[in-house]
């Protein structure tokens, strides 16, 4: 341990895998604020805290079991050139499964009649134990390419296991203003639901076998992440002017 401490490329390693954890716990930390915002709002903190510490335990029980993930890239059943492997069952499910949980939002934001009718009925189905569990089964999706690239990065588990708590830390931090920012704006909300469906589809082609460059993917995201901004700042600007010209108007109605 003390030799490890002692090499610099065990904190560049560190500092490398740590932002690694925090970029690609992004879209955990959509999902987290999607599913507990159909908590109340007593219990979404709660949810949120306890989903990411949830996810935490996931990775580390992930990273305990490096031989046997090995293991889940090796063929099981042969489908023409389809080689099916664990992992690219597990991709499957996950990214169907983020698909339809994505669809499933997105119809009910546009869908008002749905959305009276049937709101408080799906509030009461959703407790913070069902919240929690879909996050947790969710991350071992979302962590079987970090940890799989974490292993290659640095072979020495402590280093692995040090990122993943500070990467905690950050997302902690980053949550709740994430989570409220979500979820005060609902253009920012349908964009974050539309981030997990491409996610998904991602995760269903990588089962397939099909090479759909991340990159790409999270500069799509990046870019039209900015121009909601802009969208939204434009608004606020609209907004400021137009109450200033009723403030105006009601002024010179006073004077009159």
């Amino acid at each position: 341990m003390l030799e490890l401490l002692s090499q610099p490329e065990t904190y560049i390693s560190l500092a490398t895998l740590t932002l690694l954890e925090v970029v690609l716990g992004i879209d955990n930390i959509l999902l987290i604020s999607i599913l507990s915002s159909r908590l109340p709002q007593d219990q979404r903190e709660k949810a949120r805290k306890l989903g990411l510490i949830g996810a935490l335990f996931t990775r580390l029980s992930l990273l305990s079991m490096v031989s046997y993930l090995a293991k889940l890239t090796q063929p099981l059943v042969e489908i023409g050139s389809w080689h099916i492997t664990g992992k690219s069952l597990l991709l499957l499910f996950g990214g169907l499964f983020l698909i339809w949980k994505a669809t499933k939002e997105i119809h009910e934001k546009i869908d008002l009649k749905q959305e009276h009718e049937h709101q408080p009925k799906l509030g009461h189905k959703l407790t913070l134990s069902k919240v929690v569990w879909q996050i947790m089964i969710l991350d071992v999706i979302f962590s079987l390419d970090s940890v799989v690239t974490a292993v290659g990065m640095a072979r020495a588990i402590p280093v692995m296991v040090a990122a993943n708590i500070l990467a905690l830390g950050v997302m902690l931090l980053a949550s709740k203003p994430i989570a409220d920012f979500v979820e005060n704006y609902p253009s920012v909300k349908v964009l974050a639901l539309a981030f997990l469906m491409t996610v998904g589809i991602v995760l269903v082609g990588e089962s397939f076998e099909i090479a759909i460059p991340k990159g790409y993917v999270y500069f799509g995201m990046g870019f039209s992440l900015f121009v909601e901004m802009l969208n939204i700042r434009v608004d606020q600007v609209a907004r400021r002017r137009e109450g200033m010209a009723r403030t105006e108007q009601v002024d010179q109605t006073s004077a009159v």
